[in-house]
């Protein structure tokens, strides 16, 4: 490899130093990469909720100013929480990743409950909400920042025992667009990330042969990685796409065409 070719490649590396960003359910998963993907880039990177266990040995093993914070997503008091002590230990946050989420499927619409309808509701919708809503007014003041929200695959087409969860993943696609019309003439961008079947435990509640038939219809003939949702996370949380806002990428192996 030639310098000046090693050089083009550094310059096109993602840089996010001097970015504090906040990834909800940063724990495992896609969350874990996606921290490692921030704090690879440069960002101060604060893990917050999931498993506690998990979390502090992911902060612990990055080491710098990466930490695990415990946050119920669903809780305004613990998004204010969250809020002050990040501003009062790393500063303003410039980056927030929406990723905490549930999937718990049950029978079909005629017997699922209000609390698993409740339930998905809480964590992955409210909790979105309540995240953009914490961080819009210090990236309004700031003229600049990034949100990304995780959606799913579940979000753009329909799954059987799942309505409680689809639901909420068409709700972040929304809300999405509606937040970025609104904080989009105050220099904050806000995009999306639709994953497809990706190998984490999040797919261990379905049954066996739905995970055989899903892969099966994946053009590309496999489960996506945690790492590769991480890379478009990545790039939409960062400057590397100035024009972008509004926008999803479905990561699915071609799942939803």
């Amino acid at each position: 490899m030639t310098t000046e070719t090693t050089t083009l490649g550094a310059a096109r590396a993602t840089d996010l130093t001097g970015e504090v960003a906040v990834v909800t359910g940063g724990s495992r998963g896609i969350g874990a990469a996606v921290v490692a993907a921030l704090a690879g880039a440069g960002a101060s990177v604060v893990i917050a909720g999931g498993s506690e266990k998990h979390g502090r040995a992911l902060a612990d093993e990055l080491g710098g100013a990466h930490c695990y914070l415990p946050h119920d997503v669903s809780s305004e008091q613990s998004w204010t929480g969250l809020l002050n002590r990040v501003r009062e230990e790393l500063g303003e946050i410039t980056l927030l990743v929406n990723n905490a989420g549930i999937l718990d499927p049950g029978p079909d619409i005629s017997e699922t409950s209000v609390e698993n309808f409740e339930k998905h509701y809480r964590v992955n919708q409210l909790g979105v909400f309540l995240g953009m809503r914490a961080v819009a007014g210090g990236m309004k003041r700031a003229g600049t920042g990034s949100i990304v929200n995780v959606s799913s695959i579940g979000g753009h087409r329909g799954y059987a025992n799942q309505i409680g969860y689809s639901t909420t993943k068409w709700a972040v696609r929304g809300m999405t667009k509606c937040a970025a019309v609104e904080l989009g003439p105050h220099g904050v961008r806000v995009n999306s990330v639709a994953p497809g079947f990706i190998s984490t435990t999040m797919i261990d509640v379905m049954p066996g042969e739905q995970i055989d038939a899903v892969t099966a219809a994946t053009p590309l003939g496999r489960r996506g990685t945690a790492e590769e949702i991480a890379r478009a996370v990545l790039f939409l949380a960062s400057k590397d796409c100035p024009f972008m806002t509004g926008a999803e990428l479905v990561v699915d192996g071609g799942l939803a065409l």
